[in-house]
């Protein structure tokens, strides 16, 4: 198609992030005209993944688009000197032999997404890995060691702290020496009580707004010393003292209620070769085979700077009406839908005479430090065989509790400090090459001490793990993300609040460490809008005649 201008549409996706990109895929067997443009000229949006050379172009733009500058602020590219000798792993590879995720997520066992993939049939053109072990950084001794004593294998010591592993059930609590008899049945009271915890109201109901540890110690009697593994469990980006019960609750039973689903020992999976971004792409290809049309770095732009006139939705209103959308290159195409971020939507939010200031985002804004490192080991040590049968762990999670990590002078000593995650990546993921490992960390803090903590928790976690040769940082890019959260109760795919309901926005996604199956919520929302009654089964597919997959023609 040589140009889009006064080209009809039925549905206009408006950027490739996994949530349109989900959308594209639900609709790919609708028989309708959809066209799925992207101002970037890569595929993910802020699930994205990069080469080298990707995320210097990355910081390039960011620093010249106005409206991604809201999103990443303070981004910064180290690549520390290599001029020592050493192996290939010990040495920065080419650009494409890393993939690095602006937004890396574990899929627990038990997330809705993995039966959608399945349903649609894109669960072919994707491969997943084991998240194995999670470990707490302790800079003490644990409740049973004794200073000087040798450690347990599933601890890795060093002067400034060890790794202490979270266990998983009943038989890493009786293997682990270093608990006495009474943490042992604390732990082993707490698992058989949150497996079932909703058929048990009368222990926890009561304590619901109250603070998680508060809970742990009155109806468990958990000692201080097992509440950091326990709480790591939430991925929570909040001190402990603002962790309520009934989230914690939720959120331990989605991590234990999935191990073993898939395998013995690990109950998580990561997607290889970019993370989301994978699967992005993938339900990108399949979309592209239902008939969508995709183009890249091209996006909405407002219609004033085209000279183009103002137009009205009009038209019988039991129907949708046309829709105009400028586009760059000044196209301008006719569609009954529109659906996409409210950043994406911004100029046609101008065309419609509305502005953030009239109409502005609704919820609470969060900002989140992050950093992505390349490490020269794989840091085999992080990722111990789970069980006899088990797959080869790929992932694995470091947690440094709140008060793990200091400040440094100049700092509030009666400040809580949150928590930093780790979600450390082997060379199997695609993502860095074998022999290399890429520890993607992040901190709920919204200023120049996130990263701080940041570079402190790499340091730690490189000496804690005692690698021969040492482990050395080949490269790094740190940045802020800010993201306008809504409220729960809001619709999820909600209607633009200026002149036409078929606008559809969607809500930017919350950095989480896990998948939030509210993503898909918000797909099926939309798709259902879209399609009315001529709607069916949610991302059930058959296969196509005399196709094995549906994206082999495409490739």
């Amino acid at each position: 198609m040589e140009t889009l201008n006064d080209t009809d549409w039925d549905v206009l996706i408006v950027g490739t992030g996994l949530k349109q990109s989900l959308l594209a895929l639900a609709l790919s067997r609708s028989g309708k005209r959809v066209l799925h443009i992207d101002k970037n000229h890569y595929y993910g949006g802020a699930e994205a993944a990069f080469s080298l050379q990707e995320a210097e172009d990355w910081l390039k733009k960011v620093a010249e688009d106005i409206i991604l500058n809201q999103t990443y602020t303070n981004i910064s590219i180290l690549q520390p000197s290599q001029e020592h000798s050493g192996t290939d792993a010990s040495k920065l590879s080419f650009s494409r032999a890393y993939n690095l995720s602006l937004s890396p997520q574990i899929i627990y066992a038990r997330s809705s997404l993995l039966p959608i993939l399945v349903s649609s049939k894109v669960h072919r053109q994707l491969d997943f890995l084991a998240v194995g072990s999670w470990w707490v950084y302790s800079a003490k001794d644990g409740p049973n060691d004794t200073p000087g004593s040798e450690p347990s294998a599933d601890r890795a010591n060093s002067s400034q702290g060890k790794l202490v592993k979270v266990p998983s059930g009943r038989e890493d609590i009786f293997a682990d020496p270093s608990l006495d008899f009474k943490a042992k049945r604390a732990l082993v009271k707490f698992l058989r009580f949150i497996v079932e915890f909703e058929d048990q109201p009368e222990v926890w109901e009561e304590h619901r707004e109250k603070p998680f540890p508060v809970f742990l110690s009155e109806q468990f009697n958990f000692p201080a010393a097992l509440q950091d593994p326990v709480i790591s469990l939430t991925l929570s980006p909040s001190v402990p003292s603002r962790i309520t019960t009934e989230f914690a609750l939720r959120r331990i039973a989605r991590h234990l209620r999935s191990i073993g689903m898939f395998g013995p020992g690990f109950g998580s999976v990561v997607p290889k070769w970019g993370g989301l971004s994978e699967i992005s792409q993938v339900a990108c290809r399949a979309g592209a085979v239902g008939g969508a049309v995709y183009v890249l770095g091209k996006g909405l732009v407002n219609p004033e700077s085209i000279n183009a006139p103002k137009y009205r939705p009009t038209g019988d209103t039991q129907k949708p009406s046309e829709l105009k959308a400028y586009l760059q290159d000044g196209e301008a195409i006719t569609t009954r839908w529109i659906v996409g971020l409210r950043n994406d939507l911004e100029p046609f939010y101008a065309q419609q005479h509305s502005n953030l200031e009239k109409h502005p985002d609704p919820g609470n804004s969060s900002t989140v430090c992050k950093s992505i490192t390349i490490v020269s080991s794989a840091l085999e040590p992080l990722f111990p065989a789970l069980a006899e049968g088990a797959p080869q762990p790929a992932g694995a999670v470091v947690v440094f509790p709140s008060g793990s990590l200091a400040l440094g002078e100049g700092s509030d000593q009666g400040e809580e400090i949150p928590p930093v995650y780790l979600l450390i990546h082997s060379g199997d993921t695609g993502e860095c090459p074998t022999g290399q490992s890429v520890l993607y960390a992040s901190v709920a803090l919204g200023n120049e001490r996130g990263f701080v903590l940041l570079e402190q928790a790499v340091k730690l976690l490189l000496r804690a793990i005692n690698t021969e040769p040492t482990s050395t940082i080949l490269w790094s890019l740190r940045y802020k993300q800010h993201t306008r959260i809504r409220p729960h109760w809001q619709s999820v795919s909600r209607e633009n609040p200026s002149t036409s309901r078929q606008i559809l926005e969607f809500s930017p996604s919350p950095p989480d460490l896990a998948f939030d199956d509210s993503t898909l919520d918000e797909v099926k929302e939309s798709w259902q809008k879209i399609l009315g009654d001529e709607a069916g089964e949610f991302m059930v597919f058959d296969d196509r005649e005399g196709m094995g997959t549906d994206l082999d023609d495409n490739e």
